[in-house]
């Protein structure tokens, strides 16, 4: 028995923001979408590289406030790729953390947070 990927579920309330937040700033695509019903709330799946999100406006699907540690490569560059948008809602930096990582962290518009994260050589 071998357990594989996990895929987060987020709590959102407002697609275009999401579209904003996940695909503009961060650099996600947007793989799928679907609602049951036009008038019904959307599902949908984002990824960037290895990693995939779900992000969901139906009621009990999961909670806002949410917090991911998603593992990265090469922080710096990320940083400066974020920067480099401009986005009015953040301007991230990177933290030394006492337990061997540098982590960065961005609150999507629904008080999810997501952590970037890299392990420091100690």
């Amino acid at each position: 028995m071998k357990l594989l990927q996990t895929t987060p579920i987020l709590r959102i309330f407002d697609s275009a923001k999401a579209l904003e937040f996940y695909v503009d700033f961060l650099g996600f695509t947007l793989d799928w979408q679907h609602r049951f019903a036009e008038d019904l709330p959307l599902y949908m799946q984002v990824s960037r590289d290895a990693c995939i999100i779900h992000l969901s406006e139906h009621h009990g699907d999961c909670c806002p406030g949410a917090a991911l540690r998603i593992e990265t490569a090469d922080i710096d560059a990320l940083q400066q790729q974020l920067l480099a948008k401009a986005y009015g809602y953040s301007r991230p930096h990177i933290a030394d953390m006492p337990w061997g990582s540098r982590d960065m962290s961005v609150m999507d518009p629904f008080g999810n947070r997501l952590t970037f994260t890299m392990a420091t050589d100690t």
